[in-house]
């Protein structure tokens, strides 16, 4: 069952690189101007996007292809339609329009080096980490609830980064280019804005700028003028975000939505306008130290998280199906490392 299930996930991968070689095409004819037009000739495409995590069993299969592919890939494909965005510049070859488009990564804009990527320890210490961790559930009914929604938290940002490193370090070495990060160690967020904008899920962040920030604010602006239209920009948004993140959680659990993690958004959207507001009014005045802030910022994002985001993925039973998972990549490494090894002594 596991082979025909990376079978289908292969083919349907397939697929998808077909369709953006199509897109790529689109873009290079002059019989598709950027537009309606181009959208048109796009729709398709980015319909095929919404289905195909569907066809997917696995629950990491499904989330990082619902993440790659029905989200940030069809964002970048709405840009590209309008001539905006990664996808649009005329330099770009195939192979590098379509890691673009169905990978979250983003091209490092700037030639240095620093900082851009995790180095090998950091690295490894996290997904040590994670193996720990993954062990630690086995031991799950002599631990406190409240310490399991703890750990749960740590096991969504060990498991996201991991997997987006991964992507991103793969890319780099076949492509040659040179990335930026995913993560930047949200666990030092000093305030929400600072934990959205600029440190967790960098990638999103960088595709909702342009489809759903950029959009809204200059709207408003017409209305309220540019420095107010921030807020509503910033609040529609967590709107985007949250509708995303619940066609992504019905992708993993085939269950009507409650509209919990909807409303996880909708708090944090909330949160961050207010803080901004706050920070313009009184941040030059009395502003809080990081020994502060952070414990609070973190502590926020948790605490509400354990209440909102999490027990729709509970409920469906994620975490059941992602131990199977990891139980059976386990015992398929077991048996290459076995294999290996007796090859190994019998030369």
């Amino acid at each position: 069952m596991a082979s025909e299930g990376i079978n289908k996930f292969i083919k349907l991968w397939l697929c998808i690189i077909i369709s953006l070689c199509y897109c790529y095409s689109i873009g290079r004819t002059k019989k598709t101007p950027k537009g309606i037009v181009r959208l048109l000739c796009l729709l398709p495409v980015m319909c095929l996007f919404l289905a195909i995590p569907l066809n997917i069993s696995s629950i990491h299969f499904a989330g990082t292809t619902a993440f790659s592919i029905s989200w940030l890939a069809n964002f970048k494909l709405l840009l590209f339609a309008f001539g905006k965005g990664p996808l649009s510049s005329p330099s770009l070859s195939l192979p590098r329009f379509i890691a673009i488009a169905c990978f979250p990564i983003k091209i490092q804009q700037h030639t240095s080096h620093l900082n851009v990527y995790q180095t090998p320890t950091n690295y490894a210490i996290k997904v040590l980490l994670f193996a720990l961790l993954l062990s630690v559930y086995d031991y799950t009914h002599h631990i406190h609830p409240t310490i399991l929604l703890v750990l749960y938290c740590f096991h969504v940002y060990f498991c996201l980064e991991i997997i987006l490193v991964t992507v991103a370090t793969l890319t780099r070495a076949l492509l040659g280019l040179e990335l930026e990060k995913q993560f930047n160690e949200p666990y030092l967020s000093t305030s929400l804005q600072d934990f959205w904008g600029k440190r967790w899920n960098l990638m999103a962040t960088s595709v909702l700028r342009p489809t759903a920030y950029e959009p809204v604010r200059n709207t408003a602006a017409r209305f309220i003028g540019r420095k107010r239209a921030l807020l509503p920009a910033v609040f529609g948004t967590f709107v985007v975000s949250g509708i995303m993140h619940e066609l992504i959680f019905y992708y993993l659990g085939r269950v009507w939505p409650t509209w919990e993690v909807m409303r996880f958004f909708l708090l944090h959207g909330v949160c961050v306008t207010a803080e901004i507001v706050l920070k313009n009014a009184f941040a030059d005045k009395w502003p809080l130290p990081r020994e502060v802030s952070t414990p609070l910022t973190v502590g926020f994002v948790m605490i509400t998280g354990n209440w909102l985001f999490f027990p729709p993925l509970l409920r469906c039973g994620a975490k059941e199906r992602a131990l199977e998972e990891y139980a059976v990549l386990g015992a398929f490494i077991k048996n290459v490392t076995t294999l290996t090894f007796s090859s190994f002594q019998s030369h």
